[in-house]
């Protein structure tokens, strides 16, 4: 079988079983196993596959058909231009999320930001990405979970930022100590959970841990916003990503707690209400 055999049967099998992207999906697979950039299938595409790399890739493509992320078989997500390593462990950095960050971004410069607390890592996506574009900032990278840590802290490594960040294993505040922050940013789980059944096969693939936000979606809300006034400097920014569905509700436990002011709420790529921001004031 050739490259161009081999790609032509894996989008006719990602077709009719559905699966989102079959194009982008089958040469992605196949340049994972063949450890080669796209431009070497395209010039290359005659050449005959081994019978090891023929079965490994057809393999893979089974994978996917039984609702397998793909991130999860070449362990490889790019996010905000830089490149992630990622498994079961975590929740597949999504580009909505690219939203959040450069809204931290633009308000971290503004404010001169020193120090900025990442609730809820997971992959370390934010906290890295912080910290790869943010000059003379520190990060505090904090999670439930010591595997996704783990994760975390090898992502921060492989983008040579790993001096810039601490990692804390904690939920959510509780190893925390007294220091303040001039930022929190966020992206908890917020999926309600009699909503979890009904998501995508692949996300249902995610950890439970980085998706369930209890019975409404806002128990993490009500936590970070109850709670992290108290880990903010005066006139510090909290920046929370949300469902899209969730723009009300959370702004209204913003209103409740009374010590916050100038809140917003930033649409993503899809018009969709994606992050808020508030301020400590």
């Amino acid at each position: 079988m050739t490259i161009k055999q081999a790609l032509i049967k894996a989008v006719t099998v990602l077709k009719l079983e559905k699966i989102s992207t079959p194009k982008l999906k089958a040469r992605l697979l196949l340049q994972y196993v063949l450890k080669k950039p796209r431009q070497y299938l395209i010039v290359y595409d005659n050449q005959q596959l081994t019978d090891k790399e023929e079965q490994e890739y057809l393999k893979y493509v089974e994978l996917l058909t039984q609702g397998e992320p793909i991130e999860h078989i070449t362990h490889q997500k790019e996010f905000m231009k830089l490149n992630f390593y990622v498994d079961e462990n975590v929740l597949i950095p999504r580009q909505d999320t690219e939203v959040l960050v450069e809204e931290v971004m633009k308000i971290a410069k503004k404010m001169g930001a020193k120090k900025i607390l990442d609730l809820c890592t997971g992959s370390g996506a934010i906290a890295v990405s912080l910290a790869k574009y943010l000059e003379n900032v520190q990060l505090t990278a904090l999670d439930i979970s010591g595997k996704a840590l783990d994760i975390a802290i090898a992502n921060a490594k492989n983008n040579h930022v790993q001096d810039r960040i601490t990692f804390v294993e904690s939920d959510l505040f509780q190893n925390l100590g007294q220091e303040k922050y001039d930022m929190i940013v966020s992206n908890p789980p917020y999926i309600r959970r009699k909503d979890l059944e009904t998501l995508d096969r692949e996300v249902r693939k995610e950890p439970r841990l980085a998706l369930d936000g209890g019975e409404d979606g806002l128990d993490f809300y009500k936590e970070i916003i109850d709670r992290g006034y108290e880990y903010l400097k005066y006139g510090g920014y909290m920046c929370l990503e949300i469902g899209y569905d969730q723009k009300e509700e959370v702004m209204q436990i913003i209103k409740d707690k009374k010590q916050y002011i100038g809140t917003y709420c930033k649409k993503d790529l899809y018009d969709n209400d994606r992050v808020i921001v508030t301020k400590l004031g």
